[in-house]
This record gives structure tokens, sequence and C-alpha cells, in this order.
């Protein structure tokens, strides 16, 4: 019998609730100074560094091989899958485009703000975004479309994809299939902090990039904190979360189910059950512990793990506390698993994704539905978003005046300048001639 976490909420100190809300967010400042010299010596030595981080962290002799992928490897790669892993990809991508194209935001045309004046705003791709896509508990093609759609939608001119090779120096064939699909030829087989200081600034294999954006280990989240303000790294996206939120109305047995998916990611995941309802926590907890001696190694560990660690059951005493509850720890991934899932949805701020009903299930949303699985961890939900077409794009003010229009504003600009002390500003308005 597995421990399994269970915390009435109202008995819980102030002290205990911040300890639950600040789940496995790990202090990486530590790793932070153990990655400052990968990141040098990666600026300095360039392609040998990454050879040599790849031999020692990845156990991959890279050494013979093109650092980025040939294009034979693509055709390979594909020989290699099974045909209905092949159409899962096609089926996943195919959604995702969908969804993502609706996303992209619409400029907005030059308007008249003041007789004389116009003002309006345009959306223009970045000019390149490297994307990591992680390689360590497992492969992850889902994770290389789910990056890869938008930043295509959004017409990112350059698009590149970094990942850790397996030992004998191949990259994972569904991630490359994933990669054909979706019309990228630039992958390149290492990860790891060498692969962030690489993508910020280049090396004779791999030109630099603007944004790198994409989960990985605790090094690589170390690395984009390090060169934060060199390059924009993206959201944050550390370990995975979840909190399936429930009365007593939802079902035991699947809720137990729903509850692991997010679980078996790690052991530093978090995945929690929040309900009104004794009888429904009882009952869970009971399927959990029946459930997981089915699930094979490495995963079994892990959820584990998980449920007697950052994980668990949190039992409030009514469906409003259980919703500021969700809303404090901001999660990453949320089900509503109650008689009214569009009611429960109102009290609902914070949260990477919802899900309504126990028919929706985080697996599908992490494959197939179409928005995006890369979501923000940590509490960052609270003011960041899932990875959309947006953070491939940026947005430029455009104004225009003639000279009605410049003379109709200029004493207001001039009270103000001469009051903020800019003399410039305002002499450039005083001294011109009309």
């Amino acid at each position: 019998m597995i421990k399994i976490n269970f915390w009435v909420w109202k008995n819980l100190s102030n002290e205990q609730k911040e300890k639950l809300i600040s789940r496995s967010d790990t202090d990486i400042s530590k790793t932070m100074q153990a990655v400052i010299p990968i990141i040098e010596t990666v600026k300095k030595n360039k392609d040998k560094a990454l050879i040599e981080f790849t031999k020692k962290f990845d156990k991959a002799d890279i050494s013979k091989l093109p650092i980025k992928v040939a294009a034979q490897e693509y055709n390979n790669a594909e020989k290699k899958l099974d045909k209905d892993v092949k159409k899962a990809i096609e089926f996943s991508i195919a959604n995702v485009f969908k969804f993502h194209k609706k996303q992209l935001p619409v400029s907005l045309n030059n308007f008249k703000i003041l007789p004389g004046i116009t003002t309006g705003e345009r959306f223009l791709p970045i000019d390149s975004a490297g994307l990591y896509v992680p390689q360590g508990r497992g492969s992850f093609p889902s994770m290389l479309y789910m990056l890869s759609v938008p930043a295509l939608v959004a017409g990112v001119p350059r698009v590149c994809i970094v990942t850790p090779p397996n030992e004998d120096g191949t990259v994972d064939p569904a991630c490359l299939y994933a990669a054909k699909i979706c019309g990228i030829n630039e992958v390149y087989r290492v990860g790891g902090a060498q692969a962030i200081a690489a993508l910020t600034f280049g090396t004779e294999s791999i030109k630099p990039v603007v944004k790198i954006i994409g989960p990985g280990s605790v090094y690589v989240t170390a690395a984009k904190r390090v060169l934060y303000g060199k390059i924009d790294v993206g959201l944050p996206a550390g370990p995975s979360e979840s909190i399936l939120l429930a009365d007593a109305k939802a079902d035991p047995y699947r809720a137990a189910l729903d509850l692991m998916i997010e679980a078996e990611h790690g052991s530093d995941s978090a995945a929690l059950l929040v309900t009104n309802s004794k009888n429904l926590a009882e009952n869970v907890k009971k399927h959990i512990d029946s459930i997981i001696g089915t699930i094979p190694e490495p995963r079994n560990k892990f959820l584990s793990d998980v449920f007697s660690g950052y994980g668990g059951i949190i039992l409030a005493k009514d469906m409003n506390e259980a919703a500021d509850i969700v809303n404090q720890y901001a999660p990453e991934h949320l089900q509503i698993a109650t008689k009214d899932p569009e009611k429960t949805l109102s009290l609902i701020r914070n949260a990477g994704e919802i899900l309504l009903g126990q028919e929706t299930p985080f697996s599908i949303a992490n494959y197939t539905t179409g928005p995006n699985a890369v979501l923000p961890t940590g509490g960052m939900a609270k003011t960041y978003s899932p990875v959309s077409v947006r953070d491939f794009m940026k947005s430029s003010s455009v104004i225009y005046a003639d000279r009605k229009g410049l003379k109709s504003v200029m004493n207001h600009v001039i009270a103000l300048a001469d009051y903020e002390g800019f003399d410039a500003h305002a002499g450039a308005l005083r001294m011109r001639k009309f």
C-alpha cells in the first residue's frame, strides 16, 4: 500500500499551505552556477564544446556525425516508425494547425484618433526561433509539433530544433517524422545547457536565434535563467503539474485514472485532487492504490513518489474554497469534474489549460485536441498563457500626424514636457517653423 498525502485545507497552517502551493519549484541557484562554465565554454569553443558536452552528459559520441541532422535521417526515421504512430502524428498535427490558425492576430488598421492624426498597429513574426525538445524521461514528438506549429503559423522565417541524441547519436525517429510533417529541416542533435548556449551565441553549425522556447531539464531551465536578458527564453516551463477539481458527483475510478496522467512524468511532478467530498476523496485514494500496481517501472516509481511528495488529496469545506485553492495554485493543467463544469468554470481565474468534464482527460489535450500543451508551470499561470502564435509575433505601433494634427496637440505636449523637465521635447515643438 503506497502513501498518498491527504490534507484538510482548514486544518493547515499558513506555512503548510504555502509549501503546498509552492510545490516542486526548486531553488536552482546552485545549478545556475554549474551551467555558467558550460555556457562560457560553448561561447568560446563552439562545435567542439557541443561534441564534448554531448559525450559527457548524453553518453553519445557525435564527433563523426554532423551536428545538424542529415536529410537521409528523416527518411530512415520514417521507415522505422509503426504506421499507427505516423497516423497519430499526422492526425494530431492537423488539429494543432487548425486551432493555431485561428489565433493569428489581426493588425489594427490606422484609424483617426484626432483630426490630422491616425494611429494603428501591425503584427509581424519574429526573425527566428529555437525550439527545445527534451529527451530523458521519454521521447516527445508531441512537444516538437506543439512548439513548431504556432511558430510556423506565425510565419517565422527560420525555425530550428535542438534535442538530445540517443546514445548512438541518432535523434528520436518520431520527433524527426513530426519535424518532416511540419516542414522543418533544421534539427540539431544537441541538448542541455550547451544547446541553449549554442542557440544564444551561435557555433559553426548552429546560427543564433532571437528566441528560445520549450521545456527541459533543470540544467536547461538554469541556462535560460543565466541567459535571460541576452535572449528571449519564453514562458517558464518546469516539472509537470495538475489539479483535478471534483465534487461528490465525480466518478472516483475515472478521477483516479486521470489524476495519474500528469503524475507519471517524473518524481518532481505534482498531481492533486481538490474536492469538497470526503467520500470521493477516500474512494479515489483506494483506486489510486490499486491502479498504481498495474503501471510498469519507471512510471510506477514516479507515481508513488508524486502522491507521497508534491501530490495527493486536498479536502476543502466547499466548492468556493476548492476553487480558491486552485486559483492560488494556478496549475499547469486543470480538469473540472463536477456536476456542472461550466458553472464551476466561472470560479476559476488561474490555470494554464482547463478541461471540462470526465470525458476530457489530460491525455487527449496533451496530444490531439488542438490547443497547445506547452503551458506555464510553477504558479506562472497567474500571468503567463499557453504557447501560442502570439509567442512568435511582435507588434509595432504606427502613428501619422499632418500639420493640422501636430498643431492640435502641441500645447498639451509642451505643458507635459516642461513639467517633466524635457527641454528638447518641448523645444522641438516651440521652435518648429510652420
